[in-house]
């Protein structure tokens, strides 16, 4: 078992997961880049080790159960100390819900609320054996049913599948919180803000590395810190 550090970060290979992979690992910690491509996996982790960040790569297709146990088993020997959930998909626009297609939910959901699951369990084992062992799923205030109740323009645009599978994730994340409740494994969510990426087309204001920053704060969190929360650099999140 290593001495230093050990998280893994899913969807690492780009965006705001490859600077939340940077960001622990300018830390000094190793860092594990989860993606499905081969390719932009080994590229994404040459660059980190070129930047002087210890990563490995680590296979993982987030909606595949075969893939993710392989993952645990990569791990096994390295441990684990935190997990963060990054990858996601949008699953394309637009998403009305009077036409959206119930194949695209599907897949969207598997990706950002199953895929979440499957990882958080497969990997759960070896954050019990850490001392300080921290979840951290990134979400969005898109997901918040207050914000989109309120009609506010922080919600984005009509979503029936993208939208709505944040806000599954947000009350999947407070199950584990209270089961977790009596362990010293902390689990909360991150909303990055509207930052630019291939997820929106490069649309936002934000950057990766500015979107990363809340999942380092709370991957980082003491050990009196909370756990079942939402936030986002200003603080929390309104469910």
């Amino acid at each position: 078992m290593s001495e230093k550090t050990i998280a893994l970060v899913t969807g690492a290979n780009k965006g705001i997961g490859y600077e939340i992979a940077a960001g622990l690992g300018a830390l000094g910690w190793t860092v594990g880049v989860g993606a499905r491509s081969a390719e932009r996996r080994e590229t994404a982790v040459e660059k980190l080790r070129a930047a002087g960040v210890d990563a490995f790569g680590v296979p993982l297709d987030v909606t595949d159960d075969a893939s993710v146990t392989a993952a645990a088993g990569l791990l096994a020997e390295r441990g684990l100390d935190v997990l963060v959930n990054n990858a996601a998909i949008t699953g394309g626009m637009p998403q009305e819900p009077t036409v959206v297609d119930p194949a695209m939910i599907r897949t969207v959901i598997d990706t950002n609320v199953l895929g979440v699951i499957r990882v958080t369990n497969a990997m759960l084992p070896l954050l019990r054996r850490s001392a300080a062992p921290r979840i951290v799923n990134m979400s969005s205030s898109v997901g918040s049913l207050t914000l989109q109740s309120g009609n506010t323009d922080a919600t984005g645009p009509v979503s029936a599948a993208y939208a709505p599978s944040k806000t599954f994730l947000n009350a999947v994340t407070l199950q584990y919180a209270k089961e977790l409740a009596g362990t010293n494994i902390l689990i909360n969510l991150g909303c990055p803000g509207y930052v630019a990426t291939d997820l929106n087309h490069f649309s936002g204001y934000r950057t990766p590395t500015q979107g990363a920053a809340i999942a380092i704060h709370l991957a980082t969190l003491p050990d009196d810190g909370p756990t079942g929360a939402f936030f986002d650099d200003a603080g929390p999140v309104a469910w």
